[in-house]
């Protein structure tokens, strides 16, 4: 059975870490998967959320509701800002609710920046996840800059597995979903 799997790389940077890890595992789980769609929050601007309903009418917010509807399963990567998830990732998920994630699985992985390690943003991404619902898997990685080259590619062999164990093991989740 073929699932659909919504990657958020989130991140407003054009040229983010986070596109880096995105694009790995995007390529690793899209060939085990099948249908993949990829949310790319740098492209896909969404206006500040304030709560107002005619906010859920813009095309923006209803192209990611939809995907997220749809999704199966999830792969959140997020930079750490300032100890925390993007403005921009949970502006996004503010748009989102339990309709959308209850019991999904969720994939999460950070793109650290200067040093400060990027489990702070995985944690705080855990929380906020929760609030919705989600089925967030124990295991998590985190990027180190030096594991990307000048030029955002992901080089780390090292790095590539442990992604690739995280493919695995929300490919595996996936799949007990569907037998429960």
């Amino acid at each position: 059975m073929s699932r659909n799997v919504l990657f958020i790389s989130g991140s407003p940077r054009a040229e983010a870490r986070t596109k880096a890890v995105i694009n790995v595992v995007y390529r690793l789980l899209r060939d085990k998967q099948g249908n993949s769609q990829l949310l790319d929050l740098h492209r896909h601007v969404l206006p500040l959320f304030n709560g107002e309903p005619a906010q859920q009418e813009l095309d923006t917010v209803v192209q990611l509701r939809k995907l997220a509807q749809e999704a199966d399963a999830f792969f959140i990567v997020t930079p750490e800002y300032h100890n925390g998830i993007s403005g921009a990732l949970k502006n996004a998920l503010e748009f989102l609710s339990s309709d959308q994630f209850k019991g999904k699985p969720v994939a999460i992985a950070a793109a650290a920046g200067g040093g400060k390690g990027g489990i702070n943003a995985l944690n705080n991404l855990r929380l906020v996840l929760r609030g919705v619902h989600a089925n967030v898997l124990p295991v998590q990685y985190v990027a180190d800059p030096h594991q990307i080259d000048e030029h955002g590619i992901f080089t780390d062999e090292a790095g590539v597995q442990a992604l690739q164990e995280l493919v695995l093991e929300l490919a595996s989740a996936v799949n007990a979903e569907v037998r429960v």
